[in-house]
């Protein structure tokens, strides 16, 4: 992919904004709060951390995607969950407040397991002529994600009221920028866009599914409270794809790396709506299924 100010200097800028105004919602309490819940937090961050990445690697195995494809795939793995998970939890009655740790936390160490699992996949899907995440690109990527969102904490601390006032700006800046990415990366691989939907279209569907399914029934099966288990499937389901795209496009350089995650981008919103609803009504039958059971005297 040819390389443009756009590219190497516009979307780098525009990511930095995004985790500004992500650091702009956080506070030191949110990383406290590990304290009073930590297995829910730990339960997340192991699904979100390690079975992510393995459930991305076996659709990539199992569909057999071409290798810049599959790097793309592993990136979207390792992005962190986005903000729109905390939206997401509360409509459907999660618990918001590990939703907001959990985005604390995952802010930080995406810096470090982005480019560990980028790099891991470069090496073993064998793309290793085509693209490269090296020193230098790596503290390009701590650059972009952590250091924006640590001085936003910084700027809430000293100036809240800011803060406040810039978070919807920021938040509708937020999407138009993933809504110019996700187009940007179709149409700069508009010639094999359908071979490419064809390709990832089911892989991402699945992918979104699987996370937002083992999100919640993992940390059911792991005993944690209903609305733990709906935050910590819209964290594991819901990304920031715009870490992912930036990355593929201004930091490997690849279109190509950046379409799962772009056409993800589209499906979660819709995929994770349904799953809300769906889980809800299921919680809610169940409940109903209870009621009516005749109390033994």
């Amino acid at each position: 992919m040819e390389s443009s100010a756009l590219i190497t200097i516009g979307l780098p800028s525009a990511l930095a904004i995004i985790m500004f105004g992500l650091g702009l919602t956080l506070t030191i309490g949110d990383f406290r709060r590990i304290g009073r819940s930590p297995r829910a937090v730990l339960v997340a961050l192991a699904l979100q951390l390690f079975a992510l990445p393995a459930l991305a690697f076996g659709l990539i195995e199992l569909f057999d995607l071409a290798p810049l494809l599959a790097i793309g795939m592993m990136l979207l793995a390792a992005s962190p969950g986005g903000t729109t998970a905390n939206l997401y939890s509360h409509l459907f009655r999660g618990d918001v407040a590990l939703n907001i740790t959990l985005t604390a936390i995952n802010a930080v160490l995406a810096a470090i397991t982005v480019p560990i699992i980028t790099n891991f996949a470069i090496g073993y899907f064998g793309a290793d002529g085509e693209v490269g995440l090296q020193f230098g690109k790596v503290v390009q990527v701590i650059a972009i994600v952590l250091a924006p969102v640590a001085i936003g904490m910084i700027v809430r601390r000293f100036s809240p009221a800011f803060a406040t006032a810039a978070d919807r700006p920021v938040r509708i800046f937020s999407v138009g920028v993933l809504a110019l990415v996700s187009v940007g990366a179709l149409v700069a691989e508009r010639d094999d866009v359908a071979d490419y939907a064809r390709q990832v279209g089911l892989v991402t569907a699945l992918f979104c599914l699987s996370s937002l399914a083992l999100g919640y029934t993992g940390a059911r099966l792991l005993r944690l409270a209903r609305p733990q288990a709906i935050a910590t499937s819209m964290e594991v389901g819901i990304h920031n794809t715009a870490v992912a795209m930036t990355i593929a496009l201004s930091v490997l350089e690849s279109s190509e790396a950046a379409i799962p995650a772009a056409v993800y981008s589209v499906l979660m919103y819709v995929l994770a709506a349904a799953f809300g609803f769906l889980i809800t009504r299921t919680d809610r039958a169940a409940d109903d299924s209870v009621d009516r059971v005749p109390a033994v005297h």
